[in-house]
């Protein structure tokens, strides 16, 4: 109010009601007994003595009027107490009406009276909505005061997804369009066409018209209603979910539905209060959708005036240094926001990383198993750097490690073996990267020499245009309209520096899109303009890094199917017969065969309150699972429990008169898991070991065959010798005619596939193009691939050798 001109007239007005129906004397009442005589009704200053009586049917906006002053020197106080006043009336607002000389025309020859609207809370003066103080944790959507109120903080919810729900368009309600009502009894259908047919005629359409034929707008009508007066799909099936009480209808529904972005915060997570503080125009869910590359550059630009620079500056000063840290470590494509159990155990150890370097602790030994998980070799580089950044300030990094760059990198290496498991054990070689090398003893030395290599295949399938997936226009996250040709009954790789886009490709866009194609459910597709070419296969795989099971009850003998078959074995056995035992008896999960002390886990849980939970041998059976007149049967002198401590290797010997038994174990023998016990304990397998039980389970199939498998990147975890077991297993997947399609970094894999796609050139923004497409060689002759450039001394070595 100082600033405005001298000799303004201004008018101080307290806002006492706001868009309320009603003739509110009792307002009028109390402006009087507050000593005033005028208000504003409506942008009207009307004095009390000369007030009409309001339409109670109308809405309005009534102020009070505190006082009427003409600025000028020596005003100061009497503005001050009439302010005052007038907060005091409100409780809250003020407003300061001025006449603005500046604004003249022909109908306001004076000018134009404006309003500045002030508060004392943290609150909008025009509509009154407020927030407690700002604290950090109101940006916290952790924290109730934070989280939006509708998801509570989650930013998505679970619903009824429209693309699920109504998947052919070409359909009508008549034919099956809503797949929820589908394989219902003609009574069944008939009460939902009551149901619905008030809405449809809403909208001018009928039961048996084509859901491509509604006009503008009815199909959205169709699916949320039109208020209360008919309820949409969507809300109706919803109610018949959460009265479903029968399993054989609940899981139908259940499986039309997914998660789906809030509407409320639209996937922010914050309530509105949060996100309406901005700083530079941003508020914080725009910031924390930046890359840490993009916010990096935000932050060093980011300009205060001299005031809040004060408190700004050594804040902005840390945020700088920590997100300089993240892209020392390799993880710039990131996004701020980016939940932590989407990242990947590599990503996740470089993320510890960079706090660690930003500590600045001394004599510390880090231990760090597989850092190089998910990274493209150019950015095998700065994770090296990064670790020698911790070394050279004065501590010790210890490195469980497969990657030859890193390998090569080390002052000191420990190379066991000479095998896995039982065969393992012993320390083969150690000193530096050449020692090593030079050791005849050592495998990885071999690999390191170049005395072993993985071969280039002498001749790589032909891929013919006919026969191919085409993928158009995907935009998913960074993707820009990227269209893609995946060639059938071939391996295919997908390439490209971090952050390039191959998940969002992939995994968002290409999978979902082909189980939807295929009939099965699957998650909302990322954007795309078309796929064709789906009818070629019969099935889509995803074989992931998820666990095979999550209790200690699931192990490789209960995922591949061997131990049904390996029960039904020792009921054969004559004691089993003699004693009556079926092969249910021999299940862990059986009351009569199991030991009951531990319900057959072989461990028993003690709770340590505030300490993790410890898991103790089980007194009773000694960890063996079952009861002893269950274990006192026996085949081949060996008893249910002594098969499940058998390595793998072990038992493919052991049952190999079994052609069922023995093919699932052999397949896992191939894929490099023989060193695994069959009853080894799900949760104590690592991502990439799940993984290729996973693979070896489908190898194991006799009826594979125009099947697509899609594996993100396969070698985590695996040792030189391990990779090559690994391409055997995918080569022979491919050769029975069916299509593997890989994400990857590692060279091995990428020089034997039969058709490459790289996308980059970058991560994050600078990614999500296609920099080549084709055979090996004709990628490694791309110049501005960045795959291509390490795969060219690849190729050449391999050639040379």
């Amino acid at each position: 109010i100082s600033r405005l001109p001298e000799g303004t007239k201004l008018m101080v007005l307290s806002p006492l009601v706001r868009g309320r129906r009603g003739k509110h004397e009792e307002v009028f009442r109390a402006v009087r007994k507050a000593g005033l005589v005028r208000v504003r009704v409506d942008g009207q200053v009307i004095d009390l003595e000369h007030l009409e009586e309001l339409n109670a049917r109308q809405q309005h906006d009534i102020d009070a009027v505190v006082d009427r002053v003409i600025l000028r020197e020596g005003s100061s106080n009497r503005l001050a107490e009439s302010l005052r006043l007038a907060v005091q009336l409100s409780e809250a607002s003020v407003i300061a009406c001025y006449l603005d000389a500046s604004s003249t025309d022909a109908d306001h020859p004076e000018g134009r009276w404006r309003d500045l609207v002030f508060s004392t809370r943290y609150a909008c003066g025009q509509c009154d909505l407020g927030i407690e103080e700002i604290e950090p944790r109101t940006f916290s959507f952790n924290s109730p005061y934070g989280a939006c109120a509708v998801c509570e903080g989650m930013g998505r919810l679970e619903q009824f997804d429209p693309d699920l729900v109504l998947p052919d368009h070409a359909l009508s309600l008549a034919d099956g369009a809503c797949a929820a009502w589908r394989g219902l009894t003609a009574k069944q259908t008939a009460s939902r066409r009551t149901t619905m047919e008030p809405l449809l005629k809403s909208v001018h359409v009928a039961w048996e018209t084509p859901l491509a034929d509604y006009p503008p707008d009815a199909l959205a009508t169709l699916l949320d209603g039109n208020g209360k007066k008919h309820l949409g799909l969507l809300l109706t099936l919803e109610k018949e979910y959460a009265t479903a009480t029968q399993k054989s209808r609940r899981e139908p529904l259940e499986a039309l539905r997914g998660p789906v972005t809030c509407s409320a915060c639209r996937g922010s997570r914050l309530r509105p209060e949060a996100l309406g503080v901005r700083i530079n125009g941003m508020n914080i869910h725009d910031v924390v959708s930046l890359s840490i590359d993009a916010a990096d550059a935000l932050f060093d630009a980011m300009q205060f005036d001299d005031e809040d620079q004060a408190v700004a500056a050594p804040i902005v000063r840390e945020i700088n240094t920590r997100l300089k840290f993240l892209r020392k470590v390799g993880v710039d494509y990131l996004t701020l926001q980016r939940g932590a159990d989407t990242l990947s155990g590599g990503e996740m150890q470089r993320v510890r990383l960079a706090t660690s370097i930003g500590s600045g602790l001394v004599g510390v030994c880090y231990i760090l198993d597989e850092p190089s998980i998910g990274l493209h070799p150019r950015d095998s580089a700065r994770l090296i750097e990064a670790m020698r950044d911790l070394q050279q300030q004065g501590n010790t990094v210890l490195v469980v490690e497969h990657d030859e760059a890193v390998m090569r990198a080390a002052d000191w290496l420990i190379d066991v073996g000479p095998e896995a498991g039982a065969g393992g054990g012993k320390i083969i070689a150690c000193g530096t990267p050449e020692h090593v090398a030079a050791d005849a003893r050592s495998l990885t030395g071999a690999y390191l020499s170049a005395q072993r290599q993985i071969p280039v295949p002498a001749q790589r399938r032909r891929t013919a245009k006919t026969r191919s997936i085409t993928l158009e226009g995907a935009t998913t996250h960074n993707l820009q309209n990227v269209s893609v040709r995946l060639p059938l009954g071939a391996l295919v790789c997908v390439t490209g520096v971090s952050g390039s886009g191959k998940s969002s490709l992939v995994g968002e866009t290409l999978a979902p899109a082909l189980l939807r194609r295929l009939g099965q459910p699957a998650a909302k597709p990322g954007p795309h303009s078309s796929l064709r070419g789906a009818s070629r296969i019969d099935k889509m795989i995803r074989i992931d890094q998820s666990p095979i099971g999550r209790t200690p009850r699931s192990n490789p003998a209960t995922y591949t199917g061997v131990f049904d078959e390996v029960r039904k074995v020792f009921a054969g056995a004559r004691e089993a017969k003699q004693r009556g035992y079926s092969a249910s008896r021999f299940s862990f999960n059986n009351k009569q065969g199991r030991c009951e002390e531990c319900q057959g886990q072989g461990q028993q849980k003690i709770e340590m309150n505030f300490l993790p939970d410890l898991y103790v041998t089980c007194p009773a059976c000694g960890g063996k699972r079952f009861n002893p007149p269950t274990l006192a049967v026996r085949y081949r002198g060996r008893s249910i429990a002594d098969v499940l401590e058998m390595s793998i290797d072990e038992a493919a010997e052991f049952f190999e008169n079994f052609a069922q038994i023995h093919r699932s174990l052999e397949s896992l023998c191939a894929v490099g898991l023989g060193y695994l016990s069959l009853g080894q304990a799900s949760n104590t397998l690592s991502g990439g070991e799940a993984q290729r039980i996973k693979l070896a389970t489908e190898l194991a199939k006799t009826d594979t065959g125009s099947t697509l498998y899609l594996l993100d990147e396969p070698t985590t975890g695996l040792h030189f010798a391990d990779i090559q077991r690994l391409l055997d297993v995918l080569q022979r997947l491919v050769d029975k005619g069916n299509t593997v399609v890989v994400i990857e970094h590692n060279l091995d894999v990428v020089k034997s596939a039969d058709w490459l796609i790289d996308l980059g050139p970058e991560g994050g923004a600078g990614g999500g193009r296609v920099v080549a497409e084709g055979t090996p060689e004709e990628v490694a002759a791309c110049e501005a691939s960045s795959t291509g450039r390490y795969l060219r001394g690849v190729l050449s070595d391999s050639a040379s050798a």
